[in-house]
């Protein structure tokens, strides 16, 4: 049994919209081509900006995937997080109807760091050009933060659901894995839709603008020229249930979920504090049950800034020693997707689990010395893989590791 006592928890069911790919077959697709996202921002006017590159996700359909709902009453990021549920469901072998889930004890657990702050950008431009009467009632219903879960409940008619929003900022989609596994494991629930959204909005491209730390042109984690992080959007839904529920309905496996840590240190507003990343990464691996040696590939935070690229990686070297395992970042491909950078980390560790690679860090000239770790360099490479980590670290002091198994072919 891994972790504390309680129901082992898998991964059955993967929904992904970024901006690599919509659905679990692109983004793979695009993980393992080491495809980038970067463009021109269309999402706001960048005039005044001296940088304007960004990871927008292109060609999304919502009505393909928001069946009960009417799209216009949800905020791009509802969209996105309704559309990855639906992909979610359906990939983990539920009927398309969603009766079948109705009078499931479910929960919802759904991470962000700015909520619907695209509405909010379009409804304070409003006010300031035309006055606050003039302000869209429509726009202004999809501003609370809550929908991004609730939105979910509603799309499926779920009646015996929990639908929670975790506002834990660039950790939050790992924090909603947690609460999800925690919820399964104890037998709270059975069946858990859980993972994060977001959408590019001017409010977040402006504060890490005013940092200084938006790259002009692309994302280079741990590379000793990197120039900082590009803003990106999207939404990654988990279906975590118990192994015995996932066996009884033949479904497919994509992994495990053996333990997670969380902690804040409340150090610094947005300064990563090493010794809080090491004891986060060290209270995972003790609630999975897993030895440093046995982590096969670690799915880092990975932004870009030279802060956080050297921090975590000393983290890392702190914990697993001069043999750390392979580390690398995929917001070199999609940017940092806020709240939903930790639930798409996680469906690309349950793809690698699953598939057999390691996806790899693009953009990649010369490693930093100061950051000493084997990034997987611009291409994909065949893996047998058994426990990969996943970290997600926040401002702060927010922070949340997941640890995942490979799912196993006899499970007696």
């Amino acid at each position: 049994m891994r972790g504390e006592p309680g129901r082992r928890v898998v991964v059955t069911g993967l929904g992904a919209v970024s901006g690599i790919g919509v659905g679990v077959a692109e983004f793979l697709a695009g993980l393992r081509a080491g495809k980038s996202a970067a463009g021109p921002i269309t999402a706001f006017d960048t005039e005044g900006f001296d940088r304007s590159t960004a990871c927008e996700v292109k060609d999304f359909e919502p009505d393909r995937w928001i069946r009960n709902l009417d799209a216009r009453t949800l905020g791009r990021a509802s969209r996105f997080s309704v559309a990855a549920a639906r992909m979610a469901v359906a990939d983990a072998g539920f009927p398309e109807s969603g009766s079948a889930l109705r009078d499931i004890p479910s929960l919802i657990s759904v991470g962000t760091t700015d909520g619907e702050s695209r509405d909010l950008d379009h409804l304070v431009e409003e006010e300031v050009d035309l006055g606050p009467e003039r302000m869209d009632p429509t726009v202004a219903r999809r501003v609370p933060a809550g929908r991004l879960s609730s939105a979910i409940a509603q799309e499926f008619g779920l009646t015996r659901a929990e639908a929670v929003t975790l506002p834990t900022a660039c950790a939050a989609g790992n924090y909603a894995v947690g609460y999800g596994f925690d919820a399964i494991r104890a037998g709270d629930v059975d069946l858990a839709l859980c993972g994060g959204a977001d959408a590019l909005c001017r409010k977040t491209f402006t504060g890490f603008y005013r940092l200084g730390t938006i790259a002009p042109e692309r994302c280079q984690p741990f590379d000793k020229d990197r120039k900082g992080i590009l803003t990106g959007e999207g939404a990654g839904i988990l279906v975590l249930e118990s192994l015995e529920s996932a066996l009884a309905r033949g479904a497919r496996i994509y992994a495990e979920v053996l333990g997670y840590g969380l902690n804040c240190d409340a150090d610094h507003p947005v300064a990563p504090n090493q010794d809080s990343v090491v004891r986060c990464m060290r209270l995972a691996l003790d609630n999975a049950r897993v030895k440093p040696e046995e982590v096969d590939f670690i799915s880092a935070h990975g932004t870009g800034t030279k802060a956080n690229d050297i921090t975590e990686a000393r983290a890392i070297r702190q914990v697993f020693g001069d043999t750390a395992p392979r580390t690398v970042s995929i917001k070199s491909m999609i940017g940092h997707s806020m709240g939903a950078a930790g639930a798409l980390a996680s469906i690309a560790c349950a793809l690698a689990l699953t598939e057999g690679f390691i996806p790899p860090t693009i953009n990649h000239d010369e490693t930093d010395p100061e950051c000493g770790l084997d990034c997987v360099p611009n291409q994909a490479v065949a893996a047998d893989l058994k426990v990969v980590q996943n970290n997600g670290l926040a401002f702060g002091g927010n922070n949340a590791v997941v640890i995942f198994g490979k799912s196993q072919a006899d499970w007696s």
